[in-house]
């Protein structure tokens, strides 16, 4: 099954008030290309991040994103420290009595002291706790990302095979416009030699059949056009191949399949069978495009 190099994975969550975010982007890339952006609590887990991924992908360039924040609607964890607010009223209190002051205190006077006010333990000040969930959040990106990707190479495959199945059309139009071919070359060698030697035949009958047979080595096709069918072949069994680096070697199939044609192209001399091979180009050139997004 072919697999596309872009895409676009995410999973998002709320859990114990905190609000995780990952995201998956994906590009065609020629080699497994992974860039991470972590929040500061996670930055010691990025080799363990980069390794997930790329246990997951072969080609790409890949951009992951975690986010994690406290949930806006979740209270704040803060508490009043009662017993440092009794110490701070009584120690104002002596000074008041002792500077012989007549204002009294105020609560805008202990609010100079931020020691009064406790505040609770995040889960965004533990990563050893706050990791796992990330990570499975992490998987569930990657899933998805997969997803798509698969999705994209669907698509292309039957795009691959409708093409495939147009240059096997026009390699059958060939094939009967070669076998055509040789004999239009011997009524045209035969024209000629009759126009030079006349009516005495019998000198011009050896040559002529030389000639052929030296023309039908040339022109000669065959060779080129069993091996188009191998490759074709060989390219609609690699649609459905879920090993990896399907890719490159759909690459390489399509550059034989390029060599073929130009060399059928060039031996047979033919005009009809140049422009049925200008249509096999056309189409192989189409899919060279699209099978550079291919993992």
């Amino acid at each position: 099954m072919l697999e596309s190099m872009t895409g676009y994975g995410s999973a998002e969550s709320v859990e114990c008030g905190t609000k995780t975010l990952v995201e998956l982007r994906s590009v065609n890339n020629r080699f497994a290309e992974i860039s991470v952006k972590l929040p500061r609590q996670l930055l010691s887990f990025e080799l363990e991040v980069r390794e997930l991924i790329r246990t997951q992908f072969q080609r790409g360039k890949i951009s992951a994103f975690i986010q994690v924040q406290l949930d806006e609607e979740h209270p704040i964890s803060v508490t009043v420290n009662t017993s440092k607010v009794k110490a701070y009223k009584e120690l104002l209190d002596t000074l008041v009595r002792e500077a012989e002051l007549t204002a009294p205190v105020t609560l805008e006077h202990l609010l100079k002291f931020p020691e009064i006010f406790d505040n609770g333990t995040s889960s965004l000040d533990n990563a050893e706790q706050l990791w796992p969930f990330v990570k499975d959040l992490l998987r569930e990106a990657i899933a998805r990302l997969k997803a798509m990707r698969r999705r994209e190479g669907e698509e292309l495959s039957v795009d691959f095979t409708k093409r495939i199945a147009e240059i096997e059309s026009t390699l059958v139009q060939i094939t009967t416009l070669a076998s055509e071919n040789l004999e239009v070359v011997r009524k045209r060698l035969a024209a000629k030699v009759e126009a030079v030697a006349g009516k005495d035949l019998t000198y011009s009958r050896d040559r002529l059949e030389m000639e052929l047979v030296l023309a039908a080595d040339k022109l000669d096709i065959t060779e080129e056009l069993i091996r188009f069918a191998s490759h074709n072949k060989f390219f609609l069994e690699e649609l459905s191949n879920d090993e990896s680096g399907t890719g490159r070697k759909l690459n390489f199939l399509l550059q034989e399949q390029l060599r073929e044609a130009n060399t059928i192209a060039s031996k047979s001399q033919n005009a009809e069978i140049s422009q049925k091979i200008v249509q096999i180009k056309e189409n192989l050139e189409k899919i060279r495009e699209q099978l550079q997004n291919i993992e």
